[in-house]
């Protein structure tokens, strides 16, 4: 479904500095599953994410989604087929729009640039039904500027405005960092049953391993550019997952 081949990628190359993240490294991810990628400070993960989904290029190296070879696009093309959910909850929503207008933007991702009204009155029901599957009401606020939700509503937008156009790939990059611990909680479980109902491919970024096996189907863990760890999340319990952390990477 998403696999990268040879994959290759340093930051500042020729100097003292210079951090060689990646090497010839090969990731295949399963359709219809979420793929939880954990992992220390440093390892890559977000790199990994920022290359898969444009906004970093890789050195070297393909990406190739469903068949189509994407390393060469550009991350506003990549959009096209890639839905995403940063770690702070302003980041994928525009403050200053209210949510209606917020749908609408996501609704336009991919088509071409038009002086038409951005919202269209026939698919504000569309964005009604979407937002009802978060059960926070949002249906109700459809006028309210973005700015004066909270921030697990706005995470909760973000990720139905991630995934409204029914992307091919959906990245998670610590969604639910910035949040407080109910809210989190919160926020993981409409995020699972919104990739489940869509059957979304996705990958998930967590620092928390409880949240990494629960929510996820596969856990990979990362160390400086490398794949130590890589099992289906059910075989593997949070105490374990722990200790292999401590002796693989913290040791």
């Amino acid at each position: 479904m998403l696999k990268t081949i040879n994959l290759s990628k340093s930051f500042n190359r020729e100097t003292d500095n210079e951090i060689n993240l990646f090497n010839n490294f090969n990731i295949e991810i399963e359709k219809n599953k979420c793929t939880a990628i954990i992992g220390p400070n440093g390892c890559g993960k977000s790199t990994l994410l920022n290359i898969i989904g444009g906004s970093v290029m890789a050195d070297e190296g393909q990406i190739i989604l469903n068949n189509r070879d994407i390393s060469s696009l550009r991350e506003e093309e990549r959009a096209i087929y890639i839905g995403r959910v940063y770690q702070s909850p302003s980041m994928g929503v525009s403050p200053s729009l209210t949510i209606l207008e917020n749908m609408a933007l996501a609704d336009k991702k991919g088509e071409k640039f038009s002086l038409r009204p951005l919202v269209k009155k026939d698919r504000i029901p569309k964005y009604i039904e979407l937002l009802k599957d978060l059960d926070l009401g949002l249906e109700n606020k459809l006028n309210t500027k973005v700015k004066y939700l909270s921030g697990g509503q706005r995470q909760s937008l973000s990720l139905i405005m991630a995934a409204m156009k029914y992307p091919e790939l959906l990245l998670l990059d610590e969604h639910t960092a910035a949040l407080d611990p109910k809210t989190s909680q919160v926020v993981m479980k409409k995020t699972k049953e919104l990739i489940e109902k869509y059957k979304i491919t996705t990958i998930m970024i967590s620092h928390n391993m409880r949240d990494a096996i629960e929510y996820s189907d596969r856990i990979i863990m990362l160390d400086k550019g490398e794949i130590v760890l890589d099992k289906p999340s059910w075989e593997i319990t949070e105490r374990e997952l722990i200790n292999i952390y401590s002796e693989k990477i913290v040791a």
